[in-house]
Protein backbone atom coordinates (compact mmCIF):
# COMPACT_ATOMS: atom_id res chain seq x y z
CA UNK A 1 0.00 0.00 0.00
CA UNK A 2 1.40 3.52 -1.10
CA UNK A 3 0.82 5.74 1.95
CA UNK A 4 1.03 9.44 2.47
CA UNK A 5 1.28 10.72 6.56
CA UNK A 6 -0.64 13.67 7.45
CA UNK A 7 1.65 16.29 9.40
CA UNK A 8 0.43 15.36 13.16
CA UNK A 9 0.82 11.51 12.40
CA UNK A 10 4.37 12.38 11.99
CA UNK A 11 4.42 14.43 14.70
CA UNK A 12 3.08 11.42 16.93
CA UNK A 13 5.20 8.82 15.46
CA UNK A 14 8.35 11.25 15.99
CA UNK A 15 7.68 11.82 19.49
CA UNK A 16 6.11 8.22 20.49
CA UNK A 17 2.71 10.11 21.40
CA UNK A 18 0.33 7.81 22.34
CA UNK A 19 -2.51 9.21 20.09
CA UNK A 20 -1.12 7.20 17.45
CA UNK A 21 -3.24 4.05 17.56
CA UNK A 22 -1.16 0.80 17.16
CA UNK A 23 -3.02 0.12 13.73
CA UNK A 24 -1.59 3.48 12.25
CA UNK A 25 2.17 2.47 14.04
CA UNK A 26 2.13 -0.89 12.22
CA UNK A 27 0.94 0.68 8.33
CA UNK A 28 3.89 3.17 8.96
CA UNK A 29 6.15 0.57 10.16
CA UNK A 30 4.76 -2.34 7.70
CA UNK A 31 7.79 -3.76 5.71
CA UNK A 32 4.87 -3.70 2.42
CA UNK A 33 3.87 -0.28 2.56
CA UNK A 34 5.45 2.48 0.60
CA UNK A 35 4.90 5.65 3.15
CA UNK A 36 5.72 8.71 2.14
CA UNK A 37 6.20 12.38 3.94
CA UNK A 38 5.57 15.33 2.29
CA UNK A 39 7.92 18.51 2.28
CA UNK A 40 4.78 20.58 2.79
CA UNK A 41 5.10 18.76 6.61
CA UNK A 42 8.44 19.86 7.06
CA UNK A 43 7.31 23.44 6.67
CA UNK A 44 4.37 23.28 8.65
CA UNK A 45 6.57 22.16 11.22
CA UNK A 46 8.69 24.86 10.88
CA UNK A 47 6.08 27.67 10.75
CA UNK A 48 4.63 26.36 14.12
CA UNK A 49 7.99 25.65 15.95
CA UNK A 50 9.01 29.15 14.78
CA UNK A 51 5.50 30.73 16.04
CA UNK A 52 5.65 29.18 19.15
CA UNK A 53 2.64 26.89 18.41
CA UNK A 54 4.42 23.78 18.32
CA UNK A 55 7.25 22.39 20.71
CA UNK A 56 8.94 19.24 20.40
CA UNK A 57 11.24 16.82 21.70
CA UNK A 58 13.42 16.99 18.75
CA UNK A 59 14.96 19.99 16.58
CA UNK A 60 13.14 20.10 12.96
CA UNK A 61 16.74 19.15 11.94
CA UNK A 62 16.70 15.68 14.03
CA UNK A 63 12.88 14.92 12.27
CA UNK A 64 14.29 15.45 8.81
CA UNK A 65 17.30 13.52 9.28
CA UNK A 66 15.32 10.88 10.91
CA UNK A 67 13.09 10.41 8.19
CA UNK A 68 15.94 10.54 5.94
CA UNK A 69 17.17 7.24 7.03
CA UNK A 70 14.69 5.57 7.51
CA UNK A 71 12.42 3.57 5.25
CA UNK A 72 9.58 6.99 4.80
CA UNK A 73 10.18 8.76 1.16
CA UNK A 74 10.24 12.45 1.36
CA UNK A 75 7.48 13.58 -1.32
CA UNK A 76 8.79 17.32 -3.15
CA UNK A 77 5.37 19.90 -3.96
CA UNK A 78 5.35 19.12 -8.01
CA UNK A 79 3.75 21.36 -10.13
CA UNK A 80 0.89 19.04 -10.57
CA UNK A 81 -0.15 19.31 -7.49
CA UNK A 82 -0.25 22.73 -7.21
CA UNK A 83 -2.88 22.13 -10.34
CA UNK A 84 -5.02 20.17 -8.38
CA UNK A 85 -4.99 22.69 -5.36
CA UNK A 86 -6.20 25.35 -7.95
CA UNK A 87 -8.91 22.66 -8.43
CA UNK A 88 -10.10 21.71 -4.84
CA UNK A 89 -12.89 22.93 -3.52
CA UNK A 90 -12.69 25.33 -0.31
CA UNK A 91 -13.35 22.77 2.06
CA UNK A 92 -10.41 23.14 4.17
CA UNK A 93 -8.84 26.71 5.27
CA UNK A 94 -5.31 25.22 5.66
CA UNK A 95 -3.15 25.44 2.89
CA UNK A 96 -0.68 22.65 4.26
CA UNK A 97 -3.73 20.15 4.39
CA UNK A 98 -5.02 21.38 0.96
CA UNK A 99 -1.76 20.66 -0.39
CA UNK A 100 -1.50 17.20 1.19
CA UNK A 101 -5.20 16.63 -0.25
CA UNK A 102 -3.76 16.96 -3.83
CA UNK A 103 -0.22 14.62 -3.10
CA UNK A 104 -2.89 12.14 -2.02
CA UNK A 105 -4.99 12.69 -4.88
CA UNK A 106 -2.60 13.26 -8.11
CA UNK A 107 0.00 10.41 -6.71
CA UNK A 108 -2.51 7.79 -5.72
CA UNK A 109 -1.73 7.48 -2.06
CA UNK A 110 -4.08 6.72 0.82
CA UNK A 111 -3.61 8.70 3.74
CA UNK A 112 -3.02 8.50 7.69
CA UNK A 113 -5.07 11.41 9.16
CA UNK A 114 -7.62 11.84 11.93
CA UNK A 115 -8.89 14.97 9.89
CA UNK A 116 -12.28 13.67 8.08
CA UNK A 117 -12.73 16.81 6.46
CA UNK A 118 -9.89 15.40 4.16
CA UNK A 119 -12.58 12.52 3.16
CA UNK A 120 -14.71 15.45 1.53
CA UNK A 121 -11.99 15.82 -0.91
CA UNK A 122 -12.24 12.21 -2.16
CA UNK A 123 -8.49 11.39 -0.67
CA UNK A 124 -8.67 7.72 0.43
CA UNK A 125 -8.13 7.73 4.68
CA UNK A 126 -6.84 5.14 6.73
Amino acid sequence: MRILLDTHILIWQIEDDQKLSLSYSELIEGPANDVFISVVSFWEIAIKLSRGKLSLSRSLDDIIRAVRSSTITILPIEPEHTLRVAQLPFLHKDPFDRMLAAQSLTENLSLITTDTIMGDYGVKML
